[in-house]
Formats: C-alpha cells, sequence, structure tokens
C-alpha cells in the first residue's frame, strides 16, 4: 500500500492536489482511499466547529478533537491498508504548525516518533494572499487561522518543519501544478517500493 500525506496552510489547494492524486492511480486500476482531517466523524465535526470560534479555550479544545479524529484515522490504517492500494491523509503532522511558538516544533518531534510516517510526504505550498483568496470564495464560517497574519505565520512553520517533505508550488496555473505532481509521484515510485494490497 502507498501512504500519502498531503498537507500545507488553509487554502493551500490540499483537496484539490489529493483529488488528483487519486485520479490518477484510479487511471492505473488501482483503489484509493482519501481520509481528510478534520473528517466527517463526529470528532473532526467538533475539531472544526470550534475553530470557528474565538479565544484560547476554542482553540484548545478544536485541538483535542482534531487529535482524536487524527487518532482514529490513524487505527483504522491496518483496515485501510488490506482494502485499498492507497490511502491518502489530507491534513496531518503538519498541523502542529498552527500550535504557538516553538511548541508546534516540540509536538511536530514527538509525533514524527509515535505515529506512522509514510515515506512519500507532499507539502502544497502557497503564498498566504492566494489562499485568503481561495477561501473567501467558499461558503463556510471563517475560522479562527483564516487571516493574513496566522496564514503567513503558519506557513513559515510548516516550511521550517517540513524540510525532508517534496513541496508543490501550488502558486501558479493548475496546469503547472499538475506537471509538478506528475513529477513528484514518478519520483516517488522510483525510489519507494510498492505492491498492491489486492
Amino acid at each position: 500500500m502507498r501512504f500519502i500525506v498531503v498537507d500545507g496552510i488553509d487554502g493551500a489547494g490540499k483537496s484539490t492536489v489529493a483529488e488528483w492524486m487519486c485520479q490518477h492511480y484510479n487511471s492505473q486500476g488501482e483503489s484509493v482511499h482519501v481520509q481528510h482531517h478534520p473528517s466527517r466523524r463526529l470528532s473532526g465535526k467538533l475539531s472544526a466547529r470550534f475553530l470557528q470560534g474565538e479565544g484560547r479555550l476554542m482553540y484548545i479544545l478544536s485541538s483535542i478533537f482534531y487529535m482524536i479524529d487524527v487518532l482514529i484515522s490513524v487505527s483504522l490504517l491496518p483496515l485501510w491498508e488490506r482494502r485499498y492500494d492507497n490511502v491518502i491523509f489530507v491534513r496531518y503532522i503538519l498541523s502542529t504548525a498552527y500550535l504557538p511558538g516553538h511548541l508546534s516544533q516540540t509536538i511536530y518531534d514527538i509525533f514524527i516518533r509515535v505515529f506512522p510516517i509514510p515515506e512519500r510526504l507532499l507539502l502544497v505550498d502557497v503564498e498566504p494572499e492566494s489562499a485568503l483568496q481561495r477561501i473567501s470564495k467558499r461558503q463556510h464560517e471563517e475560522e479562527m487561522f483564516e487571516n493574513l497574519s496566522s496564514l503567513t505565520t503558519v506557513r513559515e512553520k510548516a516550511l521550517n518543519l517540513a524540510d525532508a517533505w517534496m513541496i508543490l508550488d501550488n502558486n501558479g496555473c493548475w496546469n503547472e501544478s499538475l506537471k509538478q505532481l506528475g513529477s513528484i509521484l514518478d519520483t516517488w515510485d522510483e525510489h519507494y517500493h510498492f505492491s498492491g494490497s489486492r
């Protein structure tokens, strides 16, 4: 099974890139499961709901339910490994970039020792201004980090944390991003062993 993580700031285009991956592997006759975080489970819905609030308590509650949501997904990985050729996590350990100060690096270092970490790690990068434009087109309540200052800080932290990740520059046109993604997928498959689960 290929285990892939697609991460990045809000509005980076993570879901779109994951969908492109899904189409790519489906076209090769492979099965794909895409798991978004926060998910549509109760834990994910609560995490997302608290993100729409304000203040330290809402932030703490959102983080707690996000972690519960991710832990549930991690617990399901063995099951998905038997069912699918590819499992894609949209948003995972780089969410630690949303933590305050140096805590983001500390928790990230703990996570990569405790959680299953795939070889295929992709950071979808975009300028905060572009991310905000994309966010403004969505029809949902604004979340606490969906502002220029927060996105700029989180992006900087994410880039620092993702020193061993592949980075897809998603600031240009879709065709250019698709071309980059194709090269990344080819590079991964050249370097990492894959055996189908079915």
